[in-house]
């Protein structure tokens, strides 16, 4: 029997600690009935409080891997999470102009929740200047959206990142000093919609590889951007607030909670 499940190939790092990274991406990918393919970016030395190393994996494997897979599988959607080198974003780029045809899911992760930073100048310009221009979706958070554009008013950074390429732009609020979580949508030259969501007691971690996985897989399923971004903030929520602790740090968000809610 053939496979009836789209295809999303996720570009991300390893968390050895299983919250964030390629394993967030591929339990949400599963949770969404995806095909969950993936190539590692970088290895990482990190808990459940912050990374401590990146361990880039070198370029010229990360295309080989990636056209492997792309040879012998229909892939829908990619999907881009930490990045960790500038080399890593060349060898990004040559697959995406390889295949201007599968829409780019960006997540562009420059630190890490616990602070560390995880992106140096060359790998900024690189990203504002090389994949933005393919992304299909980028999901910032509000410090990542004003470090890629140089801008402190978020509308501004909306509007900014939009003239640098992206189609959609979901920038999220969680770390702005609010009562309640505004993630604000920018397509087609303005502001398209603001959502407002319940703020949550924790800290999490991975919790924007899982939106932007969840965006993903929506896209594979044949979702419109603005209606997989809606629909990927409700999925990434609920996995927040039925979240669990595995460590001494930030909680982890349960991916799986509706099998919770069907027992």
């Amino acid at each position: 029997m053939r496979n009836n499940r789209p295809v999303v190939l996720s570009f991300s790092g390893h968390d050895p600690s299983g919250g964030a990274g390629v394993q967030a991406d591929i339990e949400t990918l599963v949770s969404h009935q995806c095909h969950s393919t993936s190539v590692i970016t970088t290895l990482t030395e990190q808990d459940t409080h912050n990374v401590k190393k990146l361990i880039p994996q070198r370029p010229e494997d990360i295309i080989s891997q990636a056209q492997t897979l792309l040879n012998d599988i229909d892939v829908n959607v990619f999907k881009i999470g930490l990045i960790g080198h500038y080399e890593t974003a060349l060898a990004i780029h040559t697959l995406l102009k390889q295949y201007p045809k599968i829409p780019v899911v960006l997540d562009p992760v420059l630190a890490a929740g616990g602070g560390t930073e995880l992106c140096n100048e060359q790998l900024l310009r690189a990203i504002t200047e090389l994949l933005l221009p393919c992304t299909t979706v980028l999901t910032p958070n509000s410090e990542e959206a004003r470090k890629l554009t140089g801008l402190t008013d978020l509308q501004d950074c909306g509007l900014k990142l939009l003239e640098l390429g992206c189609n959609t732009v979901l920038i999220t609020g969680t770390h702005e000093d609010t009562p309640s979580v505004s993630n604000q949508l920018f397509h087609d030259g303005r502001c398209w919609e603001t959502y407002t969501w319940s703020r949550l007691p924790a800290s999490y971690h991975g919790s924007g590889c899982t939106l932007a996985a969840s965006i993903a897989a929506l896209l594979a399923h044949g979702i419109e951007p603005i209606q997989a971004v809606m629909e990927a903030q409700d999925y990434t929520w609920n996995s927040l607030n039925a979240a669990y602790k595995v460590g001494k740090g930030q909680h982890n968000p349960n991916r799986f909670f509706w099998m919770d809610q069907d027992t």
